[in-house]
């Protein structure tokens, strides 16, 4: 039996996103841009699938970008924000604990003058509205914070963050990396007080190459791609149907049982915590808040040994961000946690299809990797 347990690194296409992507690829074809019947049917999965995107979003079709995932979304935001605003300031504020999408671009813009004070996060991951408003200047021109944190999921109070720089008087935009959270937990941005808000659609059933970008009504950014002027002029080239087709469908699924589906995913959580707590007594829980993320460790334990167990019984869990492969969580790292945790941490996450059957199986086989590989410990 397979178990998969990492869904925080992508997820299962769901069966609707994967006939509606093949019903376009081989009914739906023509090119959106086309006049005759075939492209105005295509012009019509389009528009269907913005508007479903865009309901899970919370926001206008009009202020929705379609992208190629979270890393483009990100970088559009961070590098065509700072292009917008530099005028107004070369000063952004961000996280040790962003995802790589986020740090290499504000790495990037650091070489090429931009100043970027980098907050270290909390206990758990995220970053408090205090040390952003300590850490604003006036000349502060983009706060880029992940909602959901990747690797212990942390959510950030980002209305506070808003709220914090509605108040200094910055002209600083407001942009997050929405990845996990998308799907997950609620949120629309007017509730968060975001300008940007990036997310994909391989989180949340829907396949890889496709994402999308939040841009707040008012905010020109400039264009990413010339050509053709697809996606507002933002992101010119013929769109790529049958991913935003399954993309929408998997967000219409997604809204639907957004309530439930988180609902379901803590119960799982907090019984696995239970479960194990219960057997091992030294297991740490790191960080959390976010339903479908569950980051934990056996102090003491080799994170990779333990994932070559769980493997060999058919369960895929991680040990950080997919990104990372294998290299050492600077998301634990920056929140302080000691390196003999970092070492036995691994990283489980949940999806709307994961069952309670597969967590106990889980549970059973973490609890005898600990009996069975490290007997003295």
């Amino acid at each position: 039996m397979e178990i998969y347990l990492d869904n925080a690194a992508t997820t299962r296409v769901c069966p609707e996103a994967a006939e509606l992507a093949y019903k376009v690829m081989t009914e739906d074809y023509g090119n959106p841009g086309s006049t005759h019947a075939k492209g105005r049917a295509a012009r019509a999965v389009l528009d269907a699938a913005r508007k479903k995107t865009a309901a899970l979003m919370g926001c206008s079709e009009k202020e929705l970008v379609f992208t190629s995932g979270g890393t483009e979304s990100d970088n559009m935001a961070i590098r065509g924000a700072a292009a917008l605003l530099s005028r107004k300031g070369k000063h952004i504020i961000s996280s040790a604990a962003e995802h790589d999408a986020v740090r290499r671009p504000l790495e990037q813009l650091q070489k090429e003058g931009f100043a970027v004070t980098v907050l270290s996060p909390d206990a758990s991951g995220a970053v408090s509205p205090a040390a952003v408003r300590a850490a604003l200047r006036p000349d502060t021109v983009l706060v880029s914070l992940m909602l959901v944190n990747n690797e212990t999921g942390a959510v950030t109070d980002l209305a506070g963050v808003s709220r914090a720089i509605r108040e200094s008087g910055a002209p600083a935009l407001l942009h997050t990396d929405a990845v996990q959270g998308f799907g997950k937990i609620p949120f629309t941005p007017r509730s968060l007080g975001a300008d940007l808000i990036s997310v994909s659609g391989h989180k949340i059933h829907a396949p890889k190459g496709i994402g999308a970008l939040y841009i707040r009504s008012g905010v020109k950014l400039p264009p990413l791609i010339l050509g053709g002027g697809q996606e507002n002029g933002l992101r010119s080239g013929t769109e790529p149907l049958p991913q935003i087709a399954a993309f929408g469908e998997a967000a219409a699924l997604a809204r639907a049982s957004l309530a439930g589906a988180g609902a379901r995913m803590t119960a799982l959580r907090e019984s696995c915590i239970q479960t194990l707590s219960a057997a091992i007594p030294d297991l740490a829980v790191l960080g959390g808040g976010a339903p479908h993320i569950l980051s934990l460790s056996l102090p003491g334990y080799r994170s990779e040994v333990l994932m070559n167990y769980l493997e060999a019984e058919g369960i895929y869990v991680s040990r950080s961000s997919a990104c990372k492969r294998g290299r050492r969580s600077h998301v634990l790292e920056a929140m302080g946690v000691p390196d003999r945790v970092i070492d036995g941490a691994i990283r489980v996450s949940f999806s709307r299809y994961t069952t309670a059957e597969e967590c106990e199986a889980f549970c059973a086989a973490l609890i005898r990797a600990r009996e069975e590989l490290y007997p003295s410990l």
